[in-house]
């Protein structure tokens, strides 16, 4: 049995957002209960595909796995696994339509979410523009923007599953009449503090931006033009913004919706808050990380990638992932129909930086370039490997009869099966760097976290190095 090793960072983070508490508020459990309440829930799913006694070896596995620290998953999944809560998911995308009841029943719905643990993506896009006449009261539309700003109040005062606050992904199309509002609406810092914001572009505006011509803006409602803008004018201002307060991103609607793996359904307008995770509708996704400096073997030649080990952790990750996706209490029946009919999980990783640097490999050197590439290419492979052989046990996903593999003579479990999250907490559960980011500093302060405090990091390898040389690791953290 692998002994847990939290760093105090981790234990922190662990007691104040993952631990369950009684009703006085007092934490009950420890971190390895919490790891096990989260591999027997999870193992659960098992019962559903088999006689039942496959459930104790599947939850010793996932219990190894996340009790090395050698995989999490996304943290609605922690937090929840096994309680009465039990909303596993942590990316979700949903409609905004254009009408008051639409609009309102969104933000409802959007509210269930953010209090069970998700983060919602938003396609504004369909919203008349600001000024647009209104049939019905002879009055004038605010526009995309004024409603987000209601989302965004709405946020704030509902906390992530009660314990962190809320993560938001608001898109517009470059076509909207609107666009230049929302491009630069994030220059004013107080405004949309729960959003992350992207423009979806097309390749017919980036073709613009390359000639320098103009381009057509579209009346969401009537579908007719609404007058043109130049489109490297355009551009201009979204790379201003984005290098004066960090927004907007960029969503390449064109590229996504190529590689939609069910354009029958629809197309994708939107994703996660994070990006990493494009979704149709009603769509949810859960996430999971491997921790890739875990992903080290020793011989007598020194320090290697352990392939062996790597291969296998993709295996069991994704079962746990597809597994999550049965024991899942979903907010919403809309959402529980279109997650359970794709069955889309996200397996990515985290540490990537500290690997390389205990393989003495460079972050910025075209070796660490390949070794990306190999990692993510395995990852990949396997994870579409294990996808196909819980297809062969469990069945496909249901709707894949009209799908992109169906085509192609591929049956897979799950219509999509990577994705690169941030893994901005677990990591720090983890004690690894987080997700594929370099080190920005070795030492450093995260201020005004859990509940207003200010923790401070300094690199566990920097720490290693300095204890073998002899010196006194305080003189360096004061």
């Amino acid at each position: 049995m692998t002994d847990l090793k939290l760093s105090l960072n981790a234990s922190r983070v662990l007691k104040a957002r993952y631990l369950q508490r009684d009703t006085s508020g007092r934490i009950i459990e420890t971190p390895e209960q919490l790891f096990r309440r989260s591999a027997r829930a999870i193992a659960h799913g098992e019962t559903l595909f088999s006689n039942g006694s496959r459930v104790s070896y599947w939850e010793e596995e996932f219990y190894d796995m996340l009790i090395s620290l050698d995989f999490l998953p996304n943290s609605p999944t922690l937090m929840n696994a096994g309680t009465p809560l039990g909303q596993l998911s942590a990316c979700f995308v949903l409609p905004v339509e254009d009408t008051i009841e639409g609009i309102l029943q969104t933000l409802t719905h959007m509210a269930l979410i953010t209090r069970a643990g998700g983060g919602i993506g938003f396609s504004f896009s369909k919203l008349r523009p600001k000024g647009d006449v209104l049939v019905s009261s002879g009055g004038e539309a605010s526009g995309p923007v004024s409603f987000m700003k209601i989302f965004d109040t709405a946020t704030e005062h509902i906390k992530q599953g009660g314990k962190r606050r809320g993560a938001n992904m608001g898109v517009l199309r470059v076509d909207h009449p609107d666009i230049l509002e929302f491009i630069t609406v994030k220059l004013d810092e107080k405004q949309l503090r729960n959003f992350n914001i992207s423009v979806g572009v097309t390749n017919h505006f980036m073709e613009a931006v390359q000639q320098e011509q103009y381009y057509t803006l579209v009346h969401p409602k009537s579908g007719n033009s609404a007058g043109k803008l130049q489109a490297r004018h355009v551009f201009d201002t979204i790379v201003e913004a984005a290098w004066r307060c960090g927004d907007p991103g960029i969503l390449f609607l064109d590229a996504i919706n190529k590689s939609n793996p069910t354009p029958h359904l629809d197309s994708i307008e939107a994703t996660n808050p994070c990006g990493e995770i494009p979704l149709l509708n009603y769509e949810s996704c859960n996430l999971g990380s491997i921790n890739l400096a875990h992903m080290i073997s020793h011989d007598h030649d020194g320090l290697h990638l352990d392939w062996k080990k790597l291969r296998s952790t993709v295996h069991k990750a994704v079962r746990f992932l597809d597994n999550v996706i049965e024991v899942n209490r979903y907010p919403l029946l809309e959402i529980k129909h279109m997650t359970s009919g794709n069955r889309k999980i996200g397996l990515g990783v985290m540490g990537f930086a500290e690997m390389l640097i205990r393989l003495g490999i460079s972050y910025d050197s075209d070796e660490a370039v390949l070794r990306a590439e190999q990692i993510m290419k395995a990852i990949a492979e396997e994870a579409f490997q294990a996808s196909q052989d819980l297809a062969e046990e469990r069945g496909v996903f249901p709707n894949w009869e009209n799908s992109l593999y169906k085509r192609q003579g591929i049956k897979v479990r799950n219509a999509t099966r990577v994705a690169i999250a941030p893994t901005g907490t677990i990591s720090i559960i983890a004690g690894t760097s987080n997700g594929i980011e370099p080190l920005f500093a070795l030492a450093y302060r995260r201020t005004n976290v859990l509940g207003g405090r200010t923790l401070y990091e300094c690199n566990q390898i920097f720490l290693e190095h300095i204890k073998r040389y002899g010196l006194n690791a305080e003189t360096f953290l004061d």
